[in-house]
């Protein structure tokens, strides 16, 4: 092959080799352009309010998440039993998701016993150390983190405000779901509670929906109800607000949700708030922070609400002075 021949194959070759190249370089292009998809587990006994999956879905978007592009949420929720968790936390870790997210304590309890390795924030769970979610709330350790609910010391604080609104109150019911896992330190808590304010307290205890209406009719010999915290009882709140209005039975409840479905009052954490915050707890995994090292942190605020519609179907009187310190007032 004369010197000539060789000249012209190796360009030939060059040639062939830039060609190769540069149809290629657009699909790297594009495949580099296209963002990875997050796909993340959420896990609740009982439907999520929703303003709540708004306001977490929301924090997400501001943080550069959307649904379809490049996140994929996958709702696991029960219709306010617990024993299906386990089942849809172990459905959620074989569905390869990068984080799942616990709405309250008892599903990120199902969540890691599910797996060690999957990153999990709860939201709204009592006492996590306690309850052995997490080593401690500054160093989590393991695959969990997340924010923690408000303590149980607001039973007190809740007892207060009813009897502002119903000010010869000598003795109140409390209802308390027998399968909650914070059920115990909860009612202690309240028990204490109103004995401190020289309260007699009567404690109600339901296993399914179907308690509900002998419960509340129960209470009806008491001055009010106290809702401690329940994923039943958040299923069941528009039921449970009716079976008080027609019992005459002022209750209060641990969030708004209970006074925007028709209940009395509710003071407790800004759950809205919290599952905002949620949202960054996701960012900061995904962006690969280890659970373990992001503290727990607690709630910021709180907030009073009051239905003042109910209050005059039940011929109370809200005093103005409540009003003025109630976060909102729902007309």
């Amino acid at each position: 092959m004369s010197q000539t021949d060789r000249r012209i194959a190796t360009l030939s070759i060059i040639a062939s080799v830039v060609i190769g190249l540069l149809r290629a370089a657009p699909l790297g292009l594009e495949a580099q352009s296209q963002p990875s998809v997050s796909r993340v587990g959420f896990l609740r006994p009982g439907p999520l309010a929703k303003e709540a999956l708004t306001s977490f879905e929301q924090g997400l978007r501001d943080l550069g998440y959307v649904e379809g592009k490049n996140l994929v949420i996958e709702y696991r929720v029960t219709d306010g039993s617990l024993d299906p968790l386990p089942g849809l936390a172990e459905e959620l870790v074989r569905l390869r998701v990068d984080v799942i997210v616990a709405s309250t304590g008892t599903a990120a309890r199902a969540a890691k016993r599910a797996t060690s390795t999957v990153p999990i924030v709860f939201v709204a769970a009592f006492d996590p150390v306690e309850n052995g979610l997490v080593s401690s709330l500054t160093r989590p350790g393991a695959n969990v983190t997340g924010l923690s609910n408000s303590p149980t010391d607001l039973a007190g604080k809740r007892l207060g405000l009813l009897r502002e609104v119903v000010p010869h109150l000598k003795r109140v019911a409390i209802l308390s779901e027998s399968a909650a896992p914070a059920n115990a330190a909860l009612l202690k808590g309240a028990q204490a509670a109103a004995a401190g304010l020289r309260l007699q307290s009567q404690v109600l205890a339901v296993r399914s929906p179907d308690d509900l209406g002998a419960a509340v009719n129960e209470a009806r010999t008491a001055g009010g109800l106290l809702l401690l915290d329940s994923p039943l009882f958040v299923t069941h709140r528009a039921r449970i607000a009716d079976l008080a209005i027609r019992a005459r039975l002022p209750v209060i409840a641990n969030n708004r949700y209970f006074a925007d479905a028709g209940g009395l009052m509710s003071y407790g954490a800004d759950y809205l708030e919290m599952y905002r915050r949620a949202a960054g707890y996701v960012d900061k995994i995904l962006r690969g922070a280890k659970p373990g090292d992001i503290p727990v942190e607690e709630p910021r605020k709180f907030e009073l609400v009051i239905n003042r519609r109910t209050a005059k179907t039940l011929g109370l009187t809200i005093p103005p002075a409540l009003l003025l310190r109630a976060d909102h007032v729902i007309e």
